[in-house]
């Protein structure tokens, strides 16, 4: 496998940065696009369908191919590959019966390959990535590979997408799946969060939305917790993402490992909050501390590990970053980017995202938030 990362600006940049890497003879057959919903996508799309490319693309909210991350921009990893080695499924419409879709593509994928490695994506604000997960695992088991992300759409929270060749939804799941047996999948999910206090119970929940919290309104507990100042209101409020990226709860389920959860709503009305993603009640949930600038060593010594330990050589990298790391960090998220892809040394893409999929050292694999989901791919 070959790899080569392009970024632009404009349909210029993008389609001059696709002419300058052929010139050598490369000639790539997948394209993994992170894109602003701002660009011209169905355009870029175009170019590389024009080109015998195939297309797994996902809007963003901040895209990179290396520590000099953009905004309102376009990223690719370029990939020279026997069209054998992969395929790619599409779902339009995943809103509802989101775990049955994404399992009907999984089993799909299983007809192609015995041993699948699952690189997907999902779009719409309202879609769940747990189920996607869920989904995937019902058809190829827990110990499958899956690495992926939300969509954003650079923070308007109002339409994310993901795209292909000639299709594109706003409510989907794109799943690009690898042969197993011929490609080499390594990574991990790294968040940094640390908790703080006792843990707590989630007393009365449903869906994304805590209603209560120790038997008291959960809205008290998270907003005096974060210092939001509440001024009675009879309607739903977005958090500022300056908090719900520095104040995430860690909540621990009666399965698997503990995961972060960001706070996204207040509902003044009912006292209830919402977080990003399924809400268990009885679930335990523990506060955190905002995070301090340890959280890159955290990411960057995971990957040195595997490196170290599983995976010595790499063709490219794929990178899954979550938008609040971006606002915890600011610009110093430039060294994580450049910790992992120095740690390899080939090829990356990455994107800022509204969600993460991924496995944690001896962990499941989870919906994550606040996290940081990488894998390195090598052909054997």
């Amino acid at each position: 496998m070959k790899a080569k990362s392009i970024k632009g600006k404009s349909l210029q940049d993008i389609r001059k940065a696709i002419e300058e890497s052929n010139k050598d003879g490369f000639k790539p057959k997948l394209a993994i696009v992170f894109s602003s919903v701002l660009q011209d996508n169905e355009s870029i799309s175009e170019i590389l369908d024009e080109l015998d490319i195939m297309v797994f693309g996902v809007t963003t909210a901040g895209e990179f191919i290396d520590g000099d991350f953009g905004h309102e921009s376009t990223a690719i990893l370029l990939l020279e590959l026997d069209s054998s080695l992969f395929e790619l499924y599409f779902e339009e419409s995943a809103e509802d019966n989101t775990r049955n879709k994404a399992n009907i593509l999984a089993e799909q994928a299983l007809k192609r390959f015995s041993n699948p490695a699952f690189v997907v994506a999902g779009s719409g604000l309202r879609i769940d990535g747990e189920f996607i997960i869920r989904g995937i695992e019902d058809a190829a088991g827990p110990d499958t590979t899956i690495y992926g992300a939300m969509a954003g759409d650079d923070l308007k929270m109002t339409d994310t997408f993901v795209f292909s060749n000639r299709k594109s939804s706003n409510k989907g799941i794109i799943m690009l799946v690898f042969d197993g047996d011929k490609i080499d999948f390594k990574g991990r999910a790294t968040s940094g969060v640390k908790g703080v206090g006792t843990l707590k119970t989630i007393t009365k929940a449903k869906g994304w939305w805590i209603y209560t919290i120790d038997d008291q309104p959960a809205l008290d507990l998270i907003a005096r917790y974060m210092g939001v100042k509440l001024e009675k209101q009879d309607k739903v409020t977005v958090i500022p993402p300056e908090y719900t990226s520095t104040y995430p709860m860690i909540l621990h389920r009666s399965t698997g490992d503990p995961i972060i959860r960001p706070v996204l709503m207040l509902n003044y009305e009912n006292g209830s909050v919402m977080s990003n993603g399924l809400a268990e009640q009885g679930a335990k949930v523990q506060l955190s501390v905002p995070p301090d600038f340890e959280i890159i060593d955290e990411v960057v010594n995971d990957c040195k590990s595997v490196r170290a330990n599983e995976l010595p050589q790499a063709d490219a990298l794929i990178m899954f970053s979550c938008v609040g790391r971006l606002s915890a960090l600011g610009p110093l998220i430039s060294d994580e980017i450049e910790g992992v892809k120095n740690t390899f040394d080939v090829p990356l893409a990455g994107f800022f995202s509204y969600g993460e999929f991924g496995r944690a050292t001896n962990g499941n694999h989870e919906y994550h938030n606040l996290t940081c989901c990488w894998v390195a791919m090598k052909e054997k």
